[in-house]
């Protein structure tokens, strides 16, 4: 029994979906965050946290997030 091979036709290419562009933004974000400092009492721990002293013990809640500028 002979076989016949047909000939397919490849489908009509339709237009190629373009790919996600990157895109760079500038955002402002807020977020309350708990810090940790060794002191002797609340009120040296109030100095040498607005001095910069201290580490971020949680990251905390972002409260606030704004887009300010998208660039391409």
């Amino acid at each position: 029994m002979a076989v016949a091979a047909l000939k397919q036709r490849p489908a009509p290419a339709s237009a190629p979906a373009s790919a996600p562009k990157v895109f760079h933004a500038t955002v402002l974000v807020t977020r309350a965050e708990e810090w940790c400092v060794e002191a002797e009492s609340a009120q040296e721990a109030r100095e040498l946290l607005a001095a910069g002293q201290g580490h971020r013990c949680h990251l905390g809640d972002r409260v606030q997030f704004e887009v300010e500028r998208v660039e391409e």
